[in-house]
């Protein structure tokens, strides 16, 4: 779930109904917002609150964490076949947790940092860490002013850390910070907003969402004529081609050359007076970047997002017909578009879900990941993805 516009991993929420399992002697379903979950028999009652970790969270080892070891202490999607059942996420009463971690009994009240809980892949913990970077070579610079124990403790808090890189940071550390104008790619779930579905009648445009790392480049005008050009990854700013990289290769640079994104965006810069900046996020896909490779020998690149930051503070997000008839004739691929008029959202997530499995992807005719909604003025979007899509790729 989205938090203060933060990926939150584990949070307060509500227990919506409490549901048997068939033939079930100890165990029940629960649901949480739009996630159906297993529990304890008799553990929750519904309007129960509870600490709700999403998939793809690992937990820290600790004595309330204890029974996860065996999993790698890894929250993962689950299918027990003998009940016919599928379970996303976990939640855990308050009862679980010492006194000393705090909990405030208020609907979504983030505790990711609180408990210590981070992205249970690799990957995402090792970009996460590399953002963090320009501290670190302020660390380097000044090694006694930091080692002094005031100073660790002010370190320790984002405000804290902002302040000594304002007096002891760097022009070329701060280049490598994320653009304060881009905002982070992190499609919310379908599962956190189900309400969303009742009584729809707006059109969305649905497209394939494809399995890949997001990949973004943005231009900003500057001083005296010149363009801030950026590449990154969900996190990372290569500001260099010589900086490490999470795959074999910066996949991110060799998509920006590949289709001479750096041009496009200063073309378009320059026939839009009235912008500021253009952004440009997609997905590279393909070998080796995740275990759905689509067959592929190379990498591919898809947009899903074209902003424009206008000079006047006005932000646009196309739709992806928009965004599409932009950028195909500027040579930039796009990602498969289901409905160019878009589609009435169904009633329920389970018909939802089983329009996304409805069909194969349109890249190679293989299982589908999932699909992106989007409204028609741009603004709204969410994901639905395919549990079996992450039992099959990613458990």
């Amino acid at each position: 779930m989205i938090i203060n516009n933060k990926r939150a991993l584990a949070y307060v929420e509500k227990i919506a109904w409490v549901k048997p399992i068939e033939e079930a002697d100890n165990i029940e379903l629960i649901g949480i917002n739009g996630w159906t979950c297993i529990a304890k028999k008799g553990e929750f009652k519904e309007n129960d609150l509870c600490v709700y970790f999403e998939i793809d969270s690992k937990l820290p080892a600790a004595d309330w964490s204890a029974f996860m070891e065996s999993k790698g202490y890894k929250v993962k999607t689950m299918k027990l076949n003998k009940f016919k059942v599928i379970s996303q996420g976990l939640a855990l009463p308050f009862s679980a947790f010492g006194a000393e971690y705090k909990i405030p009994p208020i609907i979504h009240s983030d505790l990711t940092d609180i408990l210590k809980v981070t992205y249970s892949v690799e990957e995402d913990n090792k970009r996460k860490a590399d953002s963090e970077d320009k501290y670190k070579r302020m660390e380097q610079r000044k090694p006694k002013l930091f080692a002094n124990p005031l100073i660790k403790k002010i370190m320790k808090y984002k405000i804290g850390r902002n302040i000594m890189f304002f007096f002891f940071g760097k022009k070329k550390d701060k280049k490598t910070a994320w653009p304060d104008w881009v905002k982070k790619t992190d499609e919310e779930r379908i599962e956190n907003m189900p309400w969303i579905l009742e009584n729809s009648k707006q059109l969305w445009i649905p497209t394939e969402k494809i399995d890949g790392t997001s990949t973004t480049f943005t231009m900003k005008r500057a001083a005296m004529g010149k363009m801030d050009y950026r590449v990154c990854s969900r996190n990372v700013v290569f500001d260099n081609p010589d900086k490490a990289c999470y795959y074999d290769t910066n996949v991110y640079l060799e998509m920006g050359k590949k289709y001479n994104v750096e041009e496009v965006l200063r073309n378009i810069l320059a026939t839009r007076k009235d912008v500021e900046y253009v952004t440009l996020q997609g997905e590279t896909y393909g070998a080796g970047i995740q275990k759905r490779d689509y067959g592929m020998k190379d990498h591919d690149f898809a947009a899903f997002n074209l902003i424009y930051g206008y000079k006047n503070g006005e932000v646009q997000r196309f739709n992806p017909s928009e965004m599409t008839a932009i950028l195909k004739p500027l040579g930039i691929p796009c990602v498969p578009i289901l409905s160019y008029g878009g589609i009435i959202l169904p009633a329920t997530i389970e018909e939802l879900r089983a329009y996304v499995n409805g069909t194969k992807s349109v890249i190679d005719n293989g299982m589908r990941e999932g699909v992106v909604f989007r409204s028609i003025d741009g603004k709204s979007s969410f994901k639905c993805v395919s549990p079996e899509f992450i039992l099959k790729y990613h458990s």
